[in-house]
């Protein structure tokens, strides 16, 4: 069996997902999503736990096992929790600036500021000068 594809995925409290013929649902409190997958795959659920299983060992099946888990696992993070993403700026002189607006102030080196815009349901968080938390 495929390593990633045998891991139960845990469903954490709050959080809805629908199992029907070659679609999966999660819904939760920072959204909805939803996922196709092929036929030979099979997800259970019992409880707070999803199993993805595969219907033969080949090759493609192996494959699509553990992508299959791993795309229902990010799902879940993502309608719980959110997604992530920490950036260092790393230079002399180099800052970062999250409260101006709907701007993200970057000073990189130019020989001026950079405004970047933020996109529609992005957030950004400055809690020194050198750190960026998408």
């Amino acid at each position: 069996m495929s390593q990633m594809g045998r891991k139960p995925v845990d469903v954490p409290e709050g959080v809805d997902v629908t199992i029907a013929t070659g679609s999966i649902a999660v819904k939760g409190k920072l959204g909805e999503l939803t996922q196709d997958y092929n036929s030979v795959i099979n997800i259970s659920q019992k409880d707070n736990i999803l199993v993805v299983s595969r219907s033969s060992d080949e090759k493609e099946h192996r494959e699509l096992h553990g992508l299959y888990r791993a795309l229902i696992a990010n799902m879940i993070q993502g309608v719980s929790e959110g997604y992530k993403k920490e950036l260092q700026l790393v230079g002399v002189g180099y800052t970062a600036d999250a409260n101006k607006g709907s701007f993200l102030l970057l000073n990189l080196g130019f020989s001026h500021p950079i405004y970047f815009e933020k996109p529609e349901g992005i957030k950004f968080e400055t809690p020194n000068t050198t750190t960026i938390i998408v």
